[in-house]
């Protein structure tokens, strides 16, 4: 039973509106700049800072190490099983031994049949032929296996330091590019922010608005609720007729509507605030107001060019035309002579120190050089810079046009804020005088120096006057939002 009770109670706050959230205008700002803070974004400033450190390591000397290995089925000999002489021809069985065969035109074979003449002589001159064959068949053998390379397991390591000395300055402007990249990314995320803020505060006013309308509305039926109750009583008592009473139950039917139209329009402007806000969609919020009303006026604007060179599409231009000139820089560099340093050190197995014994003994060796590349034919690196300069002048040309498109923006927010300052000011005549005109009415009314019909209109009047004056208070705090964010002065 207790578990019961304790699921339903829980059921039951579940079901319930949060409770109401006292916020000011900079609470809703903080709430939804920390909602708009999203991963992508980190995520891309964090890439952009990564790309210029890059940039600048690539002017340092940058080291590399490779290592191979290869398995080989035969050894590499680099004489043939059988070299043909002038006087004979040696051969190298695949078994390994070696022999020698005199050619019939050379001058021992030739001696050797001369001797046969004499056969003592004859065997001693055999004798030496085959001897002599023998040793020349031996070395040989002697040379073919010492150019036979054991290739059957090969290995090369190098490891290697590369540091350029004159690129034509391609790996400066390649760092300038990097940093401009990365503070257009930070550009365009103080610029989201300041949308984020004018966002918030439009829906902030918003509900504003709509409170202080539906404050209006509710007044205004109430009047209208007194009225009928009035004009009932003058109908019971003869004095106004069943015509009037509908007159004014009209009256009240649409103030009724007014009302909830009021109420439900309420709701849905505190949900779009809290959305904006990263707030539960059900988070009831009061709103501080303080400010609404006030009169707020700017001295004129004399000096546009350090307003407009603080704003953000300003910036971003200027930073497309540094990489527009730094790639114009890179292809004047494709047209510039390199020159980059190199040292190695390589160790081979087998090698010439162990005699291609494939024993790993031995040592590797040191090398050292630079590296000199002349362009000669490069048409296409002239188009190309042809191109990137071209470009560069159009960036310029753009910036100049938002210079001046920023100025006529910035002028038109100043005078939106001066006509709504003016707007309040004026508005709050026009209540003023509503109420007066109301006033009279009502005092008419009881009186009976004036009719219910008379009475709504001075009502109406009232109404509409008080409306527009909500109006514009609430467009004066918007247009100096505005002001703000077009003169680079919105602070949070």
């Amino acid at each position: 039973m207790k578990k019961q009770i304790t699921l339903y109670i829980g059921l039951l706050l579940a079901t319930l509106p949060a409770m109401a959230q006292m916020l000011t205008l900079d609470d809703c700002r903080g709430h939804a700049l920390k909602a708009a803070s999203t991963q992508a974004g980190d995520e891309l400033r964090r890439a952009a800072g990564y790309n210029r450190q890059a940039a600048l390591a690539a002017m340092f000397p940058k080291i590399t190490a490779n290592a191979a290995y290869t398995w080989n089925s035969q050894h590499a000999v680099l004489l043939p099983n059988q070299m043909d002489f002038s006087f004979g021809t040696a051969t190298v069985g695949k078994d390994g031994s070696a022999s020698f065969q005199w050619s019939e035109g050379s001058a021992m074979n030739q001696l050797a049949q001369q001797a046969q003449q004499i056969p003592e002589v004859g065997k001693q001159v055999l004798a030496l032929q085959n001897e002599s064959g023998q040793m020349l068949a031996d070395a040989y053998q002697q040379l073919y296996q010492a150019l036979d390379i054991d290739m059957t397991h090969l290995f090369v390591g190098q490891v290697g330091i590369t540091q350029p000395i004159y690129v034509g300055g391609r790996l400066r402007e390649l760092y300038r590019i990097a940093k401009a990249t990365e503070e257009t990314v930070n550009i365009e995320a103080d610029s989201k922010r300041d949308d984020i803020i004018v966002s918030v505060d439009e829906a902030y006013w918003r509900v504003i608005s709509v409170e202080k309308k539906l404050e209006l509305a509710t007044k205004y039926y109430n009047l209208l609720v007194t009225l009928e109750d009035n004009v009932t009583t003058l109908v019971e008592e003869g004095m106004a007729t069943q015509s009037d009473l509908l007159k004014v139950k009209q009256k009240r039917g649409e103030a009724e509507l007014k009302k909830l139209q009021a109420e439900n329009g309420l709701v849905l402007s505190k949900m779009a605030l809290c959305q904006i806000c990263g707030l539960p969609l059900n988070q009831d919020v009061v709103l501080d107001d303080s400010h609404i009303g006030e009169v707020v006026l700017h001295d004129t604007i004399s000096d546009y060019s350090s307003i407009i060179d603080s704003r953000s599409e300003i910036k971003m231009l200027e930073q497309a035309q540094k990489i527009a000139e730094s790639n114009a820089k890179i292809m004047a560099a494709g047209m510039q002579p390199n020159i980059v340093a190199s040292a190695n050190y390589i160790y081979t197995n087998p090698n010439v120190e162990n005699g291609f014994s494939n024993d790993w003994k031995g040592h590797g060796f040191f090398s050292a050089g630079v590296v000199v590349n002349v362009p000669i034919a490069h048409a296409d690196d002239i188009l190309r810079l042809k191109a990137a300069k071209h470009q560069a002048r159009a960036v310029a040309l753009k910036k100049e046009d938002a210079r001046e498109m920023l100025e006529l923006q910035i002028t038109q927010a100043n005078q939106k804020v001066l006509e709504a300052n003016q707007k309040v000011v004026m508005t709050e005549l026009g209540v003023k005088n509503a109420e007066e005109v109301l006033r009279f009415a009502d005092e008419s009314f009881k009186a009976g120096m004036a009719t219910a019909t008379d009475l709504m209109q001075a009502q109406t009047a009232w109404l509409s006057a008080s409306s527009d004056k909500i109006d514009a208070d609430v467009e004066a705090q918007v247009c100096e939002t505005y002001f703000k964010k077009y003169t680079s002065t919105l602070r949070y």
